[in-house]
């Protein structure tokens, strides 16, 4: 019997506790590490090319695609049948999809901590609005509900805190703890909802931030498009996957 095997067959506060044991985790390994300030060579992107005016002009125009998806998140909200915190969870989402392409744009157009702010903050709000509605669906609605406004908070006091303090351990717990917990509900616990968009927006979103990482490598390829403008598009691809799940009708 495989490991998964023998959790699955847990009771169903025994799965519970292994989650809130992860989350424990989290945060005492993010209290025991020191202070992570921004690093400023963050902000030295490979493609630096103006267009028409608009300085690093495909990192400011890539943003589309998150205005694109935030648009179409609000119609498809509007138009699914969901319980109505469900709702709220997918207006949050569509207006984070929305603001993280403006506040993208105004960063890229000048990168600098002061710009990164504003990209951070509405980006900030999408992971929690998933994680909330994953609790929702695998362990509990009541759960979810209660939990969406304090996580999507949570989320936003980090950018805050880093961006007064200049450390980002909240802000790295607050988006990556959520991409761990995630794929441990769904393993764990059964749902209402098909996973298979939510899986398939996780691979692509992580494809994402593998094409960040090689930013000047890609853009090596040829000089046509940096590893960021791709982050950006395959993010934004990855967002409309993720709302076909939140929007999905219950089974």
């Amino acid at each position: 019997m495989t490991v998964l095997a023998t959790v699955r067959g847990w009771s169903s506060r025994g799965r519970l506790g292994l989650l809130i044991g992860v989350t424990v985790a989290g945060f005492v390994a993010a209290a025991l590490c020191p202070p992570y300030p921004q690093d400023p060579a963050y902000h030295d992107f490979a493609d630096r090319r103006a267009l028409a005016h608009i300085p690093n002009a495909l990192n400011v125009l890539s943003n589309v695609g998150f205005l694109g998806a935030g648009a179409w998140a609000f119609v498809r909200t509007a138009r699914a049948s969901l319980a109505g915190w469900e709702r709220v969870a997918g207006v949050v989402f569509a207006s984070g999809l929305v603001f993280t392409g403006l506040g993208s744009a105004w960063y890229h157009w000048a990168p600098s901590n002061a710009t990164l702010v504003w990209d951070r903050l509405p980006l900030s709000a999408l992971f929690p609005t998933v994680f909330a509605v994953a609790i929702g669906d695998r362990v509990s609605p009541a759960a979810g509900r209660w939990l969406l406004a304090p996580l999507v908070l949570g989320a936003v006091a980090s950018v805050v805190y880093w961006q007064r303090h200049d450390d980002l351990r909240l802000y790295g717990l607050a988006q990556f703890l959520p991409m761990v917990l995630v794929p441990l509900m769904l393993m764990l616990f059964p749902g209402r909802r098909p996973t298979a968009p939510l899986i398939t927006g996780v691979v692509v979103y992580a494809l994402g931030k593998v094409a960040e990482l090689g930013d000047r490598p890609i853009f090596a390829l040829g000089s046509i498009v940096s590893g960021h403008t791709v982050k950006h598009l395959l993010a934004a691809a990855a967002a409309v996957f993720i709302l076909r799940w939140l929007t999905a009708e219950s089974r």
